[in-house]
């Protein structure tokens, strides 16, 4: 098995259930409040490694309560915790709003995430010498993102990037990326298209190839998922059909059930295929970690599922 790096944000998300939610200045009672280890870099580790994948994190914690209970989670899901680094401050936290339809708005406070910073990689990157993809997103500093797509570039490793959340990403690293893995919104935000149907999508992509990106991944909910690359391929898989209860991490479980399925040599076809089966099952449970499928469970489902089609 070929390693995955992910190297991201930490945080706790303090999750409270909520009927709808809240109008400008409007006050509501929540339904519930749950602690939840979560942040988009481990949600991604966790995601790849309980989907069969080999996982290093790098990332950092707190010094707070939740720092050693964010360890643990990710130690007791078989990520390899070695390079995590503990910082002079609080932990990530995510203050999230979930209501009744799934439907989820997110705060974030980077603590310790905003404090891992570019000297912290120059110790820890030789981890790069047995890594076959590295995975990225935007909840840490910009310039240690930076560093690490530069290093990974210069030792022909692949790099996965998740530009969430989503600004407008610069040409030359654009130019850097293997497989650039956005949602509309972050696609709107780089590419500057209003995206909300599948053409939408072809177009955006379209302009991200001609940016020189490699491989464009774009994930539009419940319409599913279309992917294009350099050489002309192109690939639109529809989403399941399910009763979502939580959308919380079901991105990050998309990108981590892709990694894995990249890593070992599958198609496109079947990478998209995984990981669409993996964002619907996290759809019909609440939390972000908590609710990655295993990959028993996705054989499981797609034995049930045998009706969803991948287009050409």
């Amino acid at each position: 098995m070929k390693e995955i790096l992910v190297v991201g944000s930490i945080n706790m998300d303090v999750v409270n259930k909520v009927d709808k939610h809240p109008l400008p200045g409007q006050t509501i009672h929540g339904k519930g409040v749950q602690y939840i280890p979560g942040g988009k870099g481990a949600n991604q580790a966790v995601a790849a490694r309980r989907l069969g994948g080999n996982v290093t994190m790098i990332g950092a914690v707190g010094t707070d309560i939740f720092g050693l209970e964010l360890i643990n989670s990710l130690k007791e899901n078989k990520v390899n915790i070695e390079n995590i680094l503990i910082k002079e401050s609080t932990s990530g936290l995510a203050f999230i709003t979930v209501d009744t339809k799934g439907e989820n708005s997110i705060i974030l406070s980077k603590g310790a995430n905003g404090l891992l910073d570019k000297s912290d990689m120059k110790s820890l990157l030789d981890v790069l010498s047995h890594t076959h993809i590295v995975l990225l997103q935007n909840e840490i500093q910009w310039e240690v993102n930076q560093y690490v797509i530069n290093e990974a570039n210069r030792r022909g490793i692949h790099v996965f990037f998740n530009p969430a959340p989503a600004f407008e990403v610069p040409d030359d690293i654009l130019s850097r990326i293997d497989v650039l893995i956005v949602n509309e919104t972050e696609a709107e935000a780089i590419t500057g298209l209003n995206i909300t149907t599948r053409s939408d999508a072809e177009k955006a992509a379209d302009l991200l190839i001609q940016a020189k990106v490699r491989q464009v991944l774009i994930t539009m909910g419940e319409q599913g998922a279309y992917f294009a690359g350099a050489d002309g391929k192109t690939v639109f898989t529809p989403a399941f059909n399910v009763k979502a209860v939580d959308t919380t991490a079901a991105g990050d479980t998309f990108i981590g059930a892709f990694s894995v399925a990249f890593s070992l040599g599958k198609s496109i076809e079947d990478c998209l295929l995984f990981a669409s089966a993996a964002s619907a099952i996290t759809v019909t449970r609440f939390g972000a970690q908590s609710s990655t499928p295993s990959e028993e469970e996705i054989a499981h489902f797609l034995l049930e599922h045998k009706s969803n089609q991948v287009y050409l």
